[in-house]
């Protein structure tokens, strides 16, 4: 069956840096266009980042552009979000998806990022 799984988060202090990993099973990864999603409490989910499926080409939303950086390996079925200069607003659930055309995405289970002093 579909799997995602999330690893990598955690507490960091601001300014701090983590890098999320997502690791997918059950599909044929190189063909599907990838996402990072967070929700903070309170808030709306947010898209954050997304990578074509050969990885060619990547895009950000405002409150990250300059910050992370979405990658993945696609021999090893993983996708990976690199955070940098972390904000105590970046903490919020993180999700990793697949891109389905015309269909729900395929979602992770979510892992937590925490970013305070």
């Amino acid at each position: 069956q579909v799997q995602l799984v999330e690893s990598g988060g955690g507490l960091v202090q601001p300014g701090g840096s983590l890098r999320l990993s997502c690791a997918a099973s059950g599909f044929i990864f190189s063909s599907y266009p990838m996402r990072w999603y967070r929700q903070a409490p309170g808030k709306e989910r947010e898209l954050v980042a997304g990578i074509t499926s050969a990885g060619g080409s990547t895009n950000y939303a405002d409150s990250v552009k300059g910050r992370f950086t979405i990658s993945r390996e696609n021999a090893k079925n993983m996708v990976y979000l690199q955070m940098n200069s972390l904000k105590p607003e970046d903490t919020a659930v993180y999700y990793c998806t697949a891109f389905r055309y015309g269909y729900s995405d395929y979602w992770g289970q979510g892992i937590q990022v925490t970013v305070s002093s």
